[in-house]
């Protein structure tokens, strides 16, 4: 090959790899939840949104709250009000397979319900509050809050799962 050949040659075979290796860059894979600890997406949420006006709750207030199995929850997070008339309430579950999800989801919708006719006429501000709950499926994940604070919670979730 002469040296200007050789030359353009070289361009081109830097030109296609440059190429390549932008299309694999940017090439989209499916977006799945990462494998994240619920006690990290936790201490996330506790820096975005005080959790002090709330207790922790164990197993035994996640089955009598939301009703649900064993076999469904892998692990999770729990904090509701201190008081019964308070709707303050955060949940961050991982169920043991993704296809629960739906099934948990449609547990806590029922529980959202219950707070409503609850605290309709007796507690107007609470009620306001659950009417703009978040409940977020992603992947196994699920985020389910009743907070002033619920979008700072949202988003810190959503960190925790990047």
């Amino acid at each position: 090959m002469f040296p200007g050949k050789r030359m353009k040659y070289l361009v081109v075979l830097a030109a296609v790899m440059s190429l390549c290796g932008i299309l694999i860059g940017c090439s989209s894979k499916k977006e799945d939840a990462k494998d994240v600890p619920v006690h990290t997406i936790e201490e996330r949420i506790k820096q975005a949104a005080s959790m002090e006006a709330m207790e922790k709750g164990d197993m035994n207030r996640l089955k009598k709250l939301y009703h649900f199995n064993a076999e469904e929850v892998q692990d999770f997070v729990l904090y509701t009000a201190e008081s019964n008339v308070e709707a303050n309430e955060l949940a961050v579950i991982r169920v043991k397979q993704e296809n629960q999800a739906e099934s948990v989801k449609e547990k806590i919708m029922k529980r959202i319900e219950a707070q409503k006719v609850k605290l309709k006429d007796y507690r107007p501000e609470q009620f306001y509050l659950v009417e703009k709950h978040i409940l977020k499926v992603k992947g196994p994940y699920i985020l389910f809050t009743v907070s002033k604070n619920a979008e700072q919670i949202e988003s810190a979730f959503n960190e925790a799962l990047k």
